[in-house]
């Protein structure tokens, strides 16, 4: 069985992450999850979900001060992490090894074992900053995913937006889905 440590911290755009470990737990995928206390705040304003609800979702949740747990070490064995949404303040953290909390321990962690780390970064615009951690961080051997929507699917719904870039997170886990119609190409294009 798959094993994915998922955290969600205080950026805009929680659903991302809740609509990930929904797709997770229907999966039968082993989650091992951590709330920020802005993300905890944000489940609230811009969901109707509580954190009681969220946090149902997950396998196994942890508290985002214990620096003890399991996922702090690089011997339990884990398949990835995604940081979804990412704050621009946990990417500093990832990309400088600044683990003051279990999210950005636990992200160290599976880039030095060369683990996959997906980085859903929500921040716009972007300046020079932050895009010198973007690439610290892809130095470092993380995938950095930030959720642009796609429109050759056609989507009709935010669902159908969500849902793709979710959809993105589970194919770069290698972890099969049918979230959104895959591109099968155009006949004729352009001519």
């Amino acid at each position: 069985m798959k094993r994915i440590i998922v955290g969600i911290t205080g950026a805009t755009g929680v659903i991302y992450g809740i609509r990930l470990l929904e797709v997770l737990k229907e999966l039968g995928i082993e989650t091992h999850v951590m709330l920020s206390e802005a993300a905890k705040k944000n489940i609230l304003i811009e969901t109707s979900f509580t954190v009681e609800m969220v946090e149902r979702l997950a396998y196994t949740i942890h508290d985002i001060k214990n620096m003890a747990a399991s996922i702090s070490s690089g011997s339990f064995k884990t398949d990835g992490m995604v940081i979804v949404p990412c704050t621009i303040k946990t990417l500093s953290g990832v990309a400088h090894s600044y683990n003051d909390n279990l999210i950005v321990r636990a992200a160290d962690v599976v880039l030095k074992e060369r683990r996959r780390l997906i980085l859903v970064v929500r921040e716009t615009p972007l300046h020079k900053g932050h895009l010198e951690l973007m690439s610290r961080v892809a130095d470092l051997g993380g995938i950095i995913l930030p959720p642009i929507p796609a429109f050759y699917h056609a989507p009709k719904t935010i669902d159908d937006l969500i849902n793709h870039t979710v959809g993105k997170m589970l194919d770069l886990m290698d972890i099969d889905h049918s979230l959104y119609k895959r591109w099968e190409g155009v006949d004729n294009y352009g001519s």
